[in-house]
């Protein structure tokens, strides 16, 4: 090794900088590949979840309108072995192990759809206009599925797609019973929340009762609407 006349490494402590240039030059070949930009790091369910934002506007488009053409066809209510939305399911708790179901569910599209009364009564009083649902198609669509699968409960929901007539969610539930569930601690907790859709205790249901609001304009939705003679809805 080289050494000064004072017995000294003419470089000292500093390491050498080809690694430096290196890198640096491995940056530049990866901001020249994305047209000047810094690789921003982002994973797989991130691209998921941009194309799912707007699925008009991406591949997303091609492959609902394959699938429609089966799920037309499928029972209101069918167990599916995998996710549609990856993204979505793991982000509202769905696991890929034992004790986890997702069930596909189609509900008609619409609202009341009340009949025109022409007699009998003043037109003001007909009750046609004005009258909402108390409940959205993904609350109705996740106690249908509670309904039919009576040893599971509801988890969470999410949105796939809809045509002219029907809409179609993907419900997670969970078998409380399952040996793996009990083991869980993240999850186990389930097993004393029976009859979560019914009560209103999913992220669907929440939403419909207003809970999903804060401050202003939400003084009247807790503790229940019903507590507050109804007046929010």
């Amino acid at each position: 090794m080289l050494e000064d006349s004072d017995g000294t490494s003419p470089v000292g402590d500093v390491p050498p900088k080809g690694g430096e240039s290196l890198n640096a030059e491995r940056q530049v070949n990866t901001m020249q590949a994305n047209d000047g930009k810094m690789p921003s790091g982002k994973g797989m369910y991130h691209y998921i979840g941009d194309a799912w934002k707007s699925p008009s506007k991406s591949y997303v488009k091609e492959l609902q309108r394959e699938r429609m053409i089966q799920w037309r066809r499928d029972d209101n209510f069918l167990r599916i072995e995998r996710p549609t939305r990856l993204d979505r399911a793991r982000k509202l708790g769905y696991k890929a192990k034992q004790g986890y179901v997702l069930v596909r569910a189609r509900v008609r599209k619409g609202s009341l759809r009340k009949h025109r009364i022409n007699k009998g009564r003043r037109p003001k009083r007909k009750g046609i206009t004005k009258i909402t649902v108390g409940k959205n198609l993904q609350r109705i669509a996740e106690e249908r599925s509670s309904k039919r699968f009576p040893n599971l409960e509801v988890l969470n929901s999410y949105w796939v797609g809809n045509d002219g007539k029907h809409e179609w969610y993907e419900i997670i539930l969970v078998d409380p019973h399952h040996p793996v569930i009990k083991s869980d601690p993240k999850i186990n907790w389930i097993g004393d929340h029976r009859g979560r859709t019914n009560r209103g205790l999913t992220s669907a249901g929440k939403r419909g009762r207003g809970l999903h609001n804060k401050g202003k304009g939400a003084e009247k939705v807790r503790p229940s609407v019903r507590a507050n003679q109804r007046k929010t809805k």
